[in-house]
């Protein structure tokens, strides 16, 4: 088996900010010379493997503002540095949005997951980034923040490709907020990989609202099968205000068959993308379904 016996070949400065204002001093005077560091679990292995040489290197392990988790009267708050694992730990996260905790549990090994933070995750702009598909489906939003102030961009606008977003070279995220769910809800995470832990050949978020045997509101999300994590905008709106049942869970799942648009890679190929995307979408539908109280 190969092994990673690569060193950072390259020279750069490191800086460890106290704070976020330090952190937003530090973006706006280096520019794209710098990139931040949190967990280092994407960005090291990119520097190792020469395909990232930042001149500036600018840590988040030392602003406590950044690693936090707030449940209000109506949204969950995330620290954009909160580890993987620190959610996987907390009983609201699990018990509340179920799909998150269930894309993080998916998520490399522990000691991946104890360095890994969310915001990472996010930031590293990854077609198969695991927390992307459950935020999009709870609707969640970004808060980035420069020194010229603070925008909040929902998370459908913040992938723009393969590796890039819409955070310009002086911003950073700071934290995710998430909407609450309400007690008629339920989500769920699937993901298929090659072996446990790895990176998704394709994931699948789904959010579902119930009104008795209604179909009150829908949300499908998939990873790995597009440039960007996207939504399955046509297919959400076949159930809304339908009553939940087989066939409609069917006339859904192949509705999300055409909207994907996969490649063949080293993971996967396109072919075995389209053929699993339905039978995924199908058994999330079902699991969603169940958790808002709901039968089939």
């Amino acid at each position: 088996m190969e092994t990673n016996t690569r060193i950072l070949s390259s020279e750069f400065e490191y800086f460890e900010p106290k704070s976020v204002e330090e952190t937003l001093d530090l973006l706006s005077r280096y520019g794209e010379k710098a990139r931040l560091i949190a967990g280092g679990t994407d960005l090291l292995v990119k520097m190792k493997r020469e395909l990232l040489h930042p001149e500036i290197l600018i840590s988040l392990s030392r602003v406590p503002e950044l690693n936090f988790v707030k449940e209000d009267d109506d949204s969950f708050r995330i620290g954009a540095a909160t580890t993987l694992s620190e959610l996987e730990k907390n009983p609201s996260i699990g018990r509340t949005l179920s799909a998150l905790y269930e894309a993080v549990r998916s998520m490399a090994a522990p000691a991946i997951r104890n360095m890994g933070t969310i915001g990472g995750n996010l930031a590293n702009g990854s077609p198969a980034a695991d927390t992307a598909p459950p935020l999009q489906a709870f609707g969640s939003f970004l808060k980035l923040k420069s020194k010229n102030g603070e925008r909040t961009l929902p998370l459908e606008e913040f992938f723009l490709g393969p590796g890039k977003t819409a955070l310009s070279f002086e911003e950073m995220i700071s934290e995710i907020v998430v909407p609450k769910p309400p007690v008629n809800s339920g989500s769920a995470f699937l993901k298929l990989g090659r072996v446990s832990f790895d990176m998704a050949k394709i994931n699948v978020a789904v959010y579902l609202e119930r009104e008795g045997r209604r179909c009150s509101m829908c949300r499908i999300s998939l990873g790995s099968v597009a440039p960007t994590p996207i939504r399955a905008f046509s297919a959400e709106k076949l159930p809304q205000g339908e009553n939940f049942r087989e066939s409609l869970i069917k006339a859904v799942s192949l509705k999300c068959q055409e909207e994907i648009k996969p490649i063949d890679d080293v993971r996967s190929t396109l072919k075995y993308r389209k053929a699993v995307c339905p039978v995924m979408v199908e058994e999330a539908l079902k699991a969603a379904w169940e958790r808002c109280g709901g039968s089939l």
